[in-house]
């Protein structure tokens, strides 16, 4: 744990997550979530993690379906958690889910540049 009090693996989260290196994110919030199940704050962000893997790679539904159950089990954590500002986060999906088309489920990985670019989401920890 971090003077913080949260998982080593969380802070090494933060870092990855800002680097963009989602699949990343996915295996360290998973290593958290799975010595604590009921943590939904992680299961959020690894939802949210997977979300933007997936439309990278042009999963359009997929992506779509992650973001919204992210802001389903983050909603709960606001305004702050670990350090973190969940409503910065919560704005930030909701964004994205404006922007992620609604007509269509997947692109070939060759497209993918033609999908709207989303907004990055750079997390801060604060004490």
């Amino acid at each position: 744990m971090s003077a913080l009090n949260v998982p080593c693996e969380f802070m090494t989260f933060v870092i990855t997550f800002n680097e963009g290196d989602y699949y990343t994110c996915h295996d360290l919030l998973e290593e958290i979530w799975l010595t604590d199940r009921q943590n939904l704050f992680v299961k959020g962000l690894l939802q949210l993690s997977v979300s933007l893997y997936h439309y990278g790679y042009g999963n359009v539904k997929g992506s779509r379906s992650m973001m919204k159950v992210s802001y389903h089990y983050l909603d709960g954590y606001r305004p702050q958690h670990w350090g973190l500002d969940v409503e910065h986060i919560l704005a930030f999906i909701v964004r994205c889910l404006s922007i992620i088309p609604q007509d269509i489920d997947s692109v070939p990985f060759e497209n993918v540049k033609e999908l709207p670019e989303l907004p990055r989401l750079i997390l801060t920890v604060r004490q």
